[in-house]
């Protein structure tokens, strides 16, 4: 992998958003990967962090709020973006971010490590994601691996969330979800996709995964069958007015409306932003709102 991007246009065999593919097979990325960061507790909001191995390719970081002995709290599978090829549920942006999350919505959340591109190629993403959703379901007799989960997680209150790619993997989730079912026969009480990344023709995906179904692969351009079958109950979905990716999400929100599926969908618009913004600064007011919306959409009653 070569991030330096220095690379003449003749050396140059694909042009992508992220990345060019260089003529010798190489891999050159515009963005230089993030740093990762150690778990440690976070002594402003109490909240406790550290890092679990899923399997031999898939880890996870935890977060658990201040709770009392007895107390049962929701469980989110938290799943991060960049573009399938970028970012880490393990470096300050996401763990930052996912801190805050814990902490204001008082949940439990397990943000996945998954395979990356060139590394991992899709759907190496997807697969991981999943078994870090079945690690946490199968902690649903409190008998699991973890014990945080075991002693203060409720998964009849389990909630998967993401932002971009994320979002997009959250979607592949819940309609596996709906086809295969998860241990204990849990499902998603909600779903929560931030900036989702969908589209259709997306060539810089298709490069990503070489077991790709075509320019209408069901993954990336979301089959009106699979919205019909989602495996959850309800469904908040957040765009933003600036993003390129904004027109995608809307028509997933419209086309879910009309699959049958028997759930809820809010949509909601950052007005004024691009894509992502509330991950680089919280106290942005879109961002503080986006926070909000999440806040209320996991304790609303059902």
């Amino acid at each position: 992998m070569d991030s330096s991007s220095t690379n003449s246009h003749s050396d140059v065999l694909h042009h992508f958003f992220f990345f060019n593919v260089l003529k010798d097979g190489r891999i050159d990325f515009f963005y230089p990967p993030t740093p990762l960061v150690p778990p440690a507790d976070d002594p402003l909001t109490g909240v406790k962090i550290k890092d679990v191995q899923i399997s031999s390719d898939v880890s996870a970081r935890v977060f658990l709020p201040p709770v009392s002995p007895a107390e049962k709290l929701p469980v989110m599978l938290y799943v991060h973006g960049g573009g399938f090829c970028m970012q880490s549920a393990f470096n300050a942006i996401y763990t930052g971010f996912v801190t805050d999350l814990a902490s204001r919505a008082r949940i439990i959340a397990v943000s996945v490590e998954y395979g990356l591109f060139p590394a991992r190629p899709i759907p190496a993403c997807y697969d991981d994601s999943w078994e870090a959703l079945r690690w946490i379901a199968s902690h649903a007799d409190g008998s699991g691996p973890d014990p945080w989960l075991n002693e203060h997680g409720d998964l009849k209150r389990l909630f998967l969330a993401g932002d971009s790619a994320g979002a997009n993997i959250c979607h592949t989730l819940a309609n596996r979800t709906a086809a295969i079912g998860l241990p204990g026969g849990l499902t998603m009480e909600g779903m929560i996709m931030s900036h989702p990344y969908f589209g259709e023709n997306d060539e810089m995906w298709m490069y990503m995964c070489p077991t790709n179904e075509g320019p209408r692969d069901r993954r990336m351009r979301a089959a009106t069958e699979d919205m019909g079958q989602l495996a959850c109950r309800r469904m908040v979905v957040i765009v933003a007015e600036k993003d390129l990716l904004r027109d995608a999400g809307v028509r997933y929100v419209e086309e879910l409306r009309k699959s049958g599926w028997k759930g809820t969908v809010e949509l909601v618009e950052n007005k004024g932003r691009e894509h992502c913004f509330f991950l680089g600064d919280h106290r942005d007011s879109e961002a503080v709102a986006n926070m909000r919306t999440i806040v209320n959409f996991i304790h609303q009653p059902v």
